[in-house]
């Protein structure tokens, strides 16, 4: 990179990150616009559960790590994160202090937009790489270009009039700059996964929607028109978890959320989420979250209380 680059992407980091700083002086994440969040966080924290939606986040400031199943993407100001299905994640903030915080822009890939943008420059996707074979998240360097257009979305939400006018346009330009860089065949893939039509986007609606019930991998592919090897092999190339990972994370995040919003108990919580076995229900808790469920919950209302992140 030469340094008329490197100068113009100094500049845009220092802007981007005092922008959403004004903009969110909260701790937190904030929906400014429709469709677009920032993020503030001051301190590094634990790894906390979710379900990512399809979108792009752009650092201004600190750092971030998803870990999606055995595989871990760490992102920070040189580098974007794009997910393009809502998969189970854990998420962990890796730097960040109150003096530096950090400072991150996220806004969702509607697959209709990218459908449209796809179709009008005509791109399809990278050579090597298949649209089958992208996994659902993934991260690559922030270029010169895509963060001069993360800036001036950022720039234009300021504005609730401007944004409505100028904000679809930024964000296709957004769509075009993944295009045209190392995200084409995940750009791609969310073109096709979009439609509830695709086998993978009904398979994981249709475990998000039954996670409670027993899981019958043999009947789920047979609804899908696939054979099981088949349905496991690209379930998990989208996902990077099997079909019975991924119901797992589900029951385990819900039973988490329970304990810790609802005041259940650790039995009533497993038996909610479909575990009808309580030692089978904490022996998995403790794989996934460190520690037993009783107290895995004491340590983050603790947290809580202290005022970390969660």
């Amino acid at each position: 990179m030469n340094d008329w680059n490197q100068r113009r992407l100094e500049a845009g980091r220092a802007e981007l990150a005092e922008r959403i700083a004004q903009a969110q002086p909260n701790e937190g994440q904030l929906e400014v616009r429709p469709g677009l969040y920032l993020n503030r966080i001051s301190s590094p924290h634990h790894a906390v559960h979710g379900v990512l939606e399809p979108s792009c986040c752009v650092v201004a400031e600190g750092s971030k790590e998803v870990i999606l199943g055995d595989e871990s993407f760490v992102y920070d100001a040189a580098h974007y994160l794009i997910a393009t299905m809502g998969v189970p994640a854990f998420a962990r903030i890796v730097h960040a202090t109150p003096e530096q915080p950090y400072l991150s822009m996220r806004f969702l890939l509607d697959p209709a937009v990218v459908t449209a943008v796809i179709l009008e420059s005509g791109i399809i996707h990278q050579k090597g790489e298949t649209v089958s074979d992208a996994k659902a998240v993934d991260v690559s360097a922030l270029s010169v270009d895509m963060l001069d257009a993360a800036l001036r979305l950022v720039r234009s939400a300021e504005s609730a009039e401007e944004y409505r006018v100028m904000g679809p346009l930024i964000q296709r330009e957004l769509i075009y700059r993944l295009l045209t860089g190392a995200q084409a065949a995940r750009l791609n893939q969310l073109a096709r996964f979009g439609g509830q039509d695709h086998r993978m986007v009904r398979a994981v609606k249709l475990l998000s929607d039954h996670y409670v019930e027993p899981l019958r991998v043999e009947a789920v592919a047979e609804q899908l028109g696939m054979s099981v090897s088949g349905f496991h092999a690209h379930f998990k190339a989208a996902t990077n978890m099997s079909p019975v990972q991924f119901q797992k994370k589900l029951r385990l995040q819900e039973a988490q959320r329970l304990m810790l919003s609802e005041d259940f108990d650790a039995g009533q919580a497993a038996y909610r989420v479909g575990y009808e076995d309580q030692s089978h229900f904490s022996r998995d808790y403790k794989r996934q979250y460190g520690e037993p469920p009783a107290r895995d919950i004491a340590r983050l209302r603790e947290m809580a209380a202290s005022g970390m992140a969660v």
